[in-house]
Order: C-alpha cells, then structure tokens, then sequence
C-alpha cells in the first residue's frame, strides 16, 4: 500500500510540481519514497513496506526499461510469476503489475487478483494507467494543458488543477493513443446456483480462501473487529490459518465507554483467542477530530462521515501495533444486508440494486475505508470484495439473500459458518457501525452546534452542491478548507480524455 503520483506531458513533466504532490500524500507511504523522470513521464512513489522489504522500493523497473509506481497488494504475483515468460529482478507483488500492464496481451490485466492502481511508463513515451475493477484502491486524475496529472488522492493536486480532477474509473487502463479501455467488470461468470447447500459450501470456502490471500504479507496482520458478523467471520477465519511466522492476529475495537461494540467485540476476541486491542473515546474527541477526518477522507457525505469518525480513530491506534488490518467490507452489498433493502419487493430489482451497490463502492464506503487507514500509514484489505466471492454471490438466487426466519439479514452467510462463532455474535442484529460504536448520537447532538439554525439553506460552498442539512454544511466547510477548488460536478463523473 503506498501513494502514487504520475504526470505524463509530451513537452516535458513538471518535475517540481510532481514533488508538490507527492508531498502532500506522504502519510500514505511513511517507510521512504522514490521519484524518477522516464522520458515525458515523472513518477513519484511514497512506500509502505509490506512484501519484500529489501528491494521492492519504487519506482520500480524491469528489465526493457519499463519503470512503475503501484498502489495496493497483488495476492496471486507468486503464481502469474510461474507462467510469465518475462524476467523479474525481485519478489516484490508490485513487479507482477508491472508484467500485466506491458504484456504482449493487454487483457492479461485481467488476472491480476487483487486491489491496485498503478501507472507504467517508458523512455519511448509509452506510459499506461491502470485501476482495478472494483475501485478498491483510490487513483484521480486531471488534463492540464497538454499534461495529464495522476494521483492517489485529490489533495495531492494543486489548487488551481482541482476543478479539473476526476475520478479514474475502476477496470479501466488508459493510455494517450487508445484513451481509456475496459479491460474488465464485474459481470457474472456460470450458472445460478441451484443447491443452499452447494451455496453454503462454496460461500464458506470461497471466503476462507478470500482471508487467506489477504494474510499475504512479510509483517504482522491485524483485523477490524466490530463485533458484528462480516468482521467477526474474517477474525474467526484469520485465527483458524494464523501462523507463527507472523506472530499472533491483533483484532481493534473502537467507541464509546460502553458501546455494544466493544461489548461484542471483546467477547469475539476472548472466543477466538486474539491479541484485543481497543480506543474508547468520548464526544469531545470526536469533534476535535471531525475536521480531520472530513478532510481525510475527502467527503462530505454525511453517513460516510458518521461512520468515518470511528474508523479513523481505530486506525490511529492500530497503526502503533501493525501495518496491515483487514476488515469486512462489502459483506452488506453482496449478501444484502442493509435495511433498506428489505424495501424492495421485485427479485429483479434487488438483483440490479446489489450490482449498483457492489460498483458504487469505490466512491463510498471503500473510499473512508481508504483514507482513515492511509491517513495514519495503515493498509487496509477487503476480502469480501475478493473478485471470486464478487463473483460467487452473484450467482446466488436472490431469495436466499432475503432474512431468515429469525428476521437477521444475510442469513445464508450466517449458515454458511455455522460454529466458527458463539450463536449469539453469529445472529447478532446489524448495526451501522456509527450507532454500534456509538458515535452517530454523539454526533448528532453537537455537529450541529457548528452551522447556525438560520440561513443555512442559503449558503453555498464553492464548488459543491446545496447542502441538504445543517450537519452536511458543516462538513463541506471542512472539506473546503482543505480542498478548496474541487469541482463536485467534474469529480463524480468518470473523466474520457
């Protein structure tokens, strides 16, 4: 996990205004950073150590001269490293990416398992842009002039370019002959699964496998541990293949002084038998940090902020004890987990609901997941967006998804491990993790405090939309504080220059 910078101009790259930017994401790569100009190209690289810690400094070359920065984890390198017929100088997973993105054949892109957005480039001229199909790592860019500017984050641009920045879209490449090309999506690969039990099965061990690659790492590994189910079955499953090679499995809990998140949580923890660490915090850290987070993690979308809070915090703690968490996002939007939808009555429907929820995740909830962490020099890894369990749960009649008997959602997913949890964490009722942890009352009862009662429905930030609510105001004043020039209408559209 690491932060990248890129600028590609025919003319020339800005070497000075690369240094600008990667200054501004260093906290994403606290462990040393790398620069290096590669004929119209200049790549900048911040680095947080994690698979090969003596040679998988960045940029990273090969040997035809092709020179890379990688942002994010490449579970299956050792395996493409196998059938690749190019020569690799290191052991580094990011050298794999490298391999796909100047292959012969440009759909090999699409067996890269794992979360990345990286940018390749040659003294020739040649230079590719390339992220992930589900958007699980951040990468933005923006057209200046005859320039094309990258970044992992949209504070890493300069004031004056930010009206320009985008979104770079998930399961594309880019590069400045072709423009940007699809090299893979989230459609559906077989049949619709006929059998629960064949559902089950294949969930369980599709999952275990998810975790597994996700431990992939040459130091300690920890996990987000709510006490809730999707965070509980990664713990449970990370405690069932921990090794002693990377020590014992760290699970962190953060909230309020007697949050029913710690609760359940600690008790996860004592069950399984994990190294428990928790931050309990009250309402006046909360809005101390609030600006803070908002600027993190570059929204001012208030449920994300809400949750963001909490996440933010653990994140500072665990990042004292280790480098990589892995934590259970996705869960909800691959096994419908959310109130919401209940709602709706259609099979059909829902089926549709969950793919947009599923694609819309790189721009939400995988974006705080992103920021919180990097923020305090942390990775995060996703399982449950693994592409085969993606994958898996689309093939899943739909009805099965819907709650069971007991009135729990996702309870397919709570049959599926069956034993791994005490039968009352595994039932346990879903909550936001704002409300579980306790922050969304503490929250709602002081952010207002912030935006005055009167006028506030006629006040406009530059840049943003009109506020919806008192609480959204206060959030996109601090968002302009430190990304002041965003153009909301230009970000939330995929760029096709």
């Amino acid at each position: 996990m690491c932060g990248i910078v890129a600028i590609h101009d025919p003319n020339g790259p800005d070497e000075t205004l690369g240094g600008r930017m990667l200054d501004r994401i260093t906290h994403r790569g606290p462990d040393g950073s790398g620069r290096r100009t590669v004929g119209p190209t200049w790549l900048g690289h911040a680095r947080l150590s994690i698979v090969d810690l003596d040679h998988g400094a960045q940029p990273l070359g090969s040997t035809d001269g092709h020179w890379a920065v990688v942002n994010g984890e490449i579970y299956n390198h050792a395996q493409l490293r196998e059938v690749s017929p190019r020569d690799f100088r290191t052991d580094s997973d990011s050298e794999a990416a490298l391999a796909a993105a100047v292959g012969d054949d440009p759909a090999g892109l699409a067996d890269l398992r794992g979360m990345y957005a990286f940018v390749v480039a040659h003294e020739d001229g040649e230079v590719v842009a390339v992220r992930d199909p589900v958007g699980v790592k951040p990468l933005y860019w923006a057209r200046v002039g005859d320039a094309t500017l990258f970044a992992s984050e949209i504070g890493a641009f300069d004031p004056e370019h930010r009206h320009a920045v985008a979104e770079f879209p998930p399961g594309f490449r880019w590069t400045p002959g072709a423009g940007l090309v699809r090299f893979r999506d989230l459609h559906v690969e077989g049949e619709e699964i006929s059998s629960r039990e064949e559902a089950m099965t294949a969930v369980r061990e599709t999952l275990e496998t998810a975790v597994r690659r996700r431990m992939m790492a040459d130091v300690p590994v920890g996990v987000f541990l709510s006490g809730g189910l999707d965070s509980s079955l990664v713990a449970a499953i990370m405690a069932r293949y921990a090794s002693d090679t990377t020590g014992p499995i760290h699970s962190f809990a953060a909230g309020t002084a007697g949050s029913s998140d710690l609760v359940a949580a600690r008790r996860v923890a004592d069950h399984l038998g994990l190294e428990h660490h928790e931050r309990v915090y009250d309402a006046d850290e909360v809005i101390r940090v609030l600006p803070a987070v908002v600027q993190s993690i570059e929204s001012y979308e208030p449920s994300l902020v809400r949750s963001a809070v909490p996440n933010y915090l653990l994140a500072e703690t665990t990042a004292r004890t280790v480098k990589v968490v892995l934590t259970g996002e996705g869960a909800d939007e691959l096994f419908a987990g959310y109130a919401h939808y209940r709602d709706i009555a259609s099979d059909e429907e829902l089926r549709d609901e969950l793919v947009r929820s599923v694609a819309g995740l790189h721009n939400l909830n995988l974006q705080r997941c992103d920021r919180v962490t990097m923020a305090h020099g942390l990775e995060a890894r996703v399982p449950f967006l693994d592409r085969d369990l993606v994958n898996l749960a689309a093939r899943i009649p739909i009805g099965w998804k819907l709650p069971g008997e007991l009135g729990q959602e996702k309870a397919l997913l709570r049959e599926a491990f069956t034993g791994w949890l005490p039968h009352d964490i595994l039932w346990r009722a879903k909550e936001q993790f704002g409300d579980g942890s306790g922050t969304a009352d503490v929250m709602a009862a002081r952010v207002t405090d912030l935006v005055q009662d009167e006028g506030w429905q006629d006040e406009r930030v530059a840049g943003l939309p009109a506020p919806r609510s008192q609480e959204e105001l206060a959030y996109q004043r601090m968002f302009a504080e430190r990304l002041a020039g965003v153009d909301a209408a230009v970000l939330g559209r995929f760029a096709t220059a």
